[in-house]
C-alpha cells in the first residue's frame, strides 16, 4: 500500500553515504563498491541503501533528449538503468540463493558510475557504459556529471482530480519537462488522490512506445514505463514520506522527447470503433483462455500480421474472454520471440518486448486504470513488431525443436542444476535452454530451478538491466495462468545465458564474493 504520510526532503547523508556518493560521482566503480561492501557488512538495512543510491544518482542519470541528429544520423540517448535495476534489488534478495542475497544491490551500485549523463558519454566527454556500447573514445578527464534538470518545488493546482490528472498528461505529451514535474509534485501532496496520481504515471509511460522496429535505433521500446514502475515501487517500499528523491529520479523523464503514442492512439481506436468503447464491461470479464485460444493467439501474435493479431483479440474479447488472461497469453508469445533470437546483438527487441507485457501485467494487477484495456493491443502489437523485426534480422534462430542435452538422463536434480548453472554463466545459451527443458521434463520440484535461473541472472553482471529482465520472466510464471507456462522458464535461461555482455560479465560476481566472504565458485 502507498504510504499516506505527507513528504518532505532528504537529510544530510551520513559519513558514509557521503563517501559513497563522492566515489560514485568520480565514476570510481571498485571505490563505489568497496563503500557498499562496508554498508553490508554494517548490516545496514536494504531500504536505507536504495534510498541513498537513488538520491546519489537522481540528478545525474537524466538527458535532456532521447534522440540526437548529428551529421543527418539519428542516434538513440540511452534510458536510465541505475533506477531499474534497483527496483528488482528487494524481490531477488529473497528469490538468489542466500548468501547472494545482497548481489542484486551491488550489481547495481557497480553499474552506477559507468551510468551517470549518458548524453555527454555519447558526446565523448566522459567514460561510461554508453562510450562502451558505441566505441566511442574519450580523450579528457571526466568532468562532473551534468544534471540537465533541475530538481523542482511543487506547484499544486486546483479542480477535481481528473481535470488536474489530464492537465499534467497534456504537459507530458507537450515536452513540458519541469512543468509537468512540479505539476505532478503537487500531485502526489494530495495525499488522498496520491494513488490515482502514480497510477496515471505509470499509463502515461505505457502509452509512450514507438510504432515501428525495423532497421530503426531510435525508440523508446517502452524504458518510460519501466521507469514509471521503478519509481512507484521503490517509492512504497521506501515510503514516500521519504521518497522525493525516487520522484526526482523517474518524473520528469516521462515527458522528455521524443514521444510516440501512435499504437496506443490504435489500441483506443480499436476499442471505440470494434467494442463499442465497452472498457468497463469487458475488463470484468473472468473467461480463462483455452488451451486452443492461448496457442491461436500465440500463433498469431508471431507469425500474423498487425492486423491478425488485432482481430483475434477482439474476437476473444467479443466471446468473454478475460483481459488479464489475454495478457498472459501475449507474455508466451513475448518468450517465445526471446527463444527464437540468435545473435547475441539480436536481443533488445525480443527483451524489451517481454519486459513491456510484465509491466503491464504489473499495471493490471495494481491498479484498476479505465484506459488498460486499449494497452492490450498495444502490447500485442509491440510483441508481432518483435517477431517480425527478429525475423527480418540476419542471425536468428526461428522456431527450433528443444532436444535433451547428451548425458542427462538419469540425473539427480542437483546434478541437473549445477550443470545449469555452469552452462548460464559460460554463455551458452542452447545448452541452458536444453538443461532447463530437461529439468521440467523430470518433474522434479520447481522451486530450485527458478532459485538457480534467479541467482544465474544477478550473477551475470555489468548491466543490470538485465538481472530486471530475467527477474521479470520469474515474477510472471509465478502468477501467470498460461498453459504454456513453462516458456516463461526456457526464455529466461535464453536471455541469461544469450544476451549481450560488457566486459567482464562475472567481475562484479567475483569482486562481491571475495569482499562477503569468498563465496565464489
Amino acid at each position: 500500500m502507498a504510504s499516506t504520510a505527507p513528504m518532505t526532503r532528504e537529510s544530510i547523508p551520513s559519513p558514509e553515504y557521503a563517501r559513497l556518493e563522492e566515489r560514485i560521482v568520480a565514476r570510481d566503480q571498485k571505490g563505489a563498491s568497496d563503500v557498499l561492501y562496508g554498508l553490508f557488512k554494517q548490516h545496514r538495512p536494504a531500504i536505507e541503501i536504495l534510498r541513498e543510491t537513488v538520491r546519489i544518482h537522481a540528478p545525474f542519470t537524466h538527458v535532456p533528449y532521447h534522440q540526437r541528429l548529428d551529421d543527418g544520423i539519428v542516434k538513440f540517448v540511452n534510458n536510465d538503468h541505475c533506477l531499474l535495476s534497483e527496483r528488482v534489488g528487494l524481490p531477488l534478495m529473497s528469490m538468489v540463493r542466500p548468501e547472494l542475497a545482497w548481489l542484486p544491490l551491488a550489481q547495481t551500485v557497480w553499474y552506477m558510475p559507468t551510468g551517470l549523463d549518458p548524453w555527454n558519454q555519447l558526446l565523448g566527454k566522459a567514460p561510461g557504459h554508453y562510450t562502451r556500447l558505441y566505441e566511442i573514445a574519450v580523450h579528457q578527464e571526466p568532468p562532473t556529471p551534468e544534471i540537465h534538470w533541475p530538481d523542482q518545488e511543487p506547484l499544486r493546482t486546483d479542480g477535481p482530480i481528473g481535470e488536474r490528472l489530464n492537465h499534467w498528461l497534456t504537459l507530458v505529451q507537450r515536452g513540458e519537462v519541469l512543468p509537468s514535474y512540479r505539476v505532478f509534485l503537487g500531485l502526489m501532496e494530495d495525499v488522498p488522490h496520491r494513488r490515482e496520481a502514480l497510477a496515471h504515471l505509470a499509463f502515461a509511460g505505457l502509452i509512450d512506445v514507438q510504432d515501428r522496429m525495423l532497421h530503426n535505433r531510435s525508440y523508446t521500446t517502452g524504458h518510460k514505463s519501466y521507469r514509471a514502475r521503478a519509481t512507484i515501487d521503490l517509492g512504497n517500499a521506501i515510503g514516500w514520506e521519504h521518497a522525493h528523491s525516487v520522484l526526482y529520479a523517474g518524473v520528469p523523464d516521462i515527458a522528455v522527447g521524443p514521444r510516440w503514442y501512435s499504437t496506443y492512439e490504435m489500441g483506443g481506436n480499436v476499442v471505440q470503433s470494434l467494442l463499442d468503447a465497452r472498457d468497463a464491461e469487458l475488463l470484468k470479464q473472468t473467461t480463462a483462455l483455452t488451451p486452443a485460444e492461448e496457442a491461436m493467439l500465440v500463433e498469431v501474435i508471431t507469425r500474423g500480421r498487425e492486423i491478425n493479431v488485432i482481430e483475434a483479440i477482439v474476437a476473444l474479447l467479443k466471446s468473454g474472454a478475460a483481459p488479464r488472461r489475454i495478457l498472459d497469453a501475449i507474455q508466451v508469445a513475448a518468450a517465445q520471440v526471446i527463444l527464437e533470437t540468435g545473435d547475441v546483438n539480436n536481443y533488445s527487441m525480443s527483451q524489451h518486448g517481454y519486459e513491456y507485457c510484465n509491466t503491464l501485467g504489473w499495471f493490471y494487477d495494481t491498479f484498476q486504470h479505465p484506459h488498460r484495456l486499449k494497452l492490450l493491443f498495444v502490447a500485442a502489437s509491440f510483441i508481432q513488431h518483435a517477431a517480425e523485426h527478429q525475423r527480418d534480422t540476419p542471425n536468428n534462430l526461428g522456431r527450433r525443436t528443444l532436444t535433451p542435452p547428451p548425458g542427462v538422463s538419469g540425473r539427480s536434480a542437483t546434478q541437473l542444476l549445477a550443470k545449469l548453472e555452469a552452462a548460464l554463466l559460460a554463455l551458452e545459451a542452447d545448452e541452458s535452454v536444453a538443461l532447463t527443458a530437461a529439468y521440467l521434463a523430470s518433474g522434479h520440484d520447481r522451486a530450485p530451478l527458478v532459485q538457480t535461473l534467479a541467482s544465474a541472472a544477478v550473477e551475470v553482471g555489468n548491466d543490470p538491466h538485465n538481472q530486471e529482465l530475467g527477474l521479470s520472466l520469474l515474477e510472471d510464471y509465478a502468477k501467470t495462468r498460461a498453459h504454456d507456462r513453462d516458456r516463461l522458464l526456457l526464455a529466461q535461461a535464453k536471455h541469461t545465458a544469450g544476451h549481450r555482455k560488457y566486459g567482464d560479465h562475472l567481475e562484479c560476481y567475483r569482486r562481491f564474493a571475495e569482499a562477503m566472504g569468498g563465496i565464489a565458485r
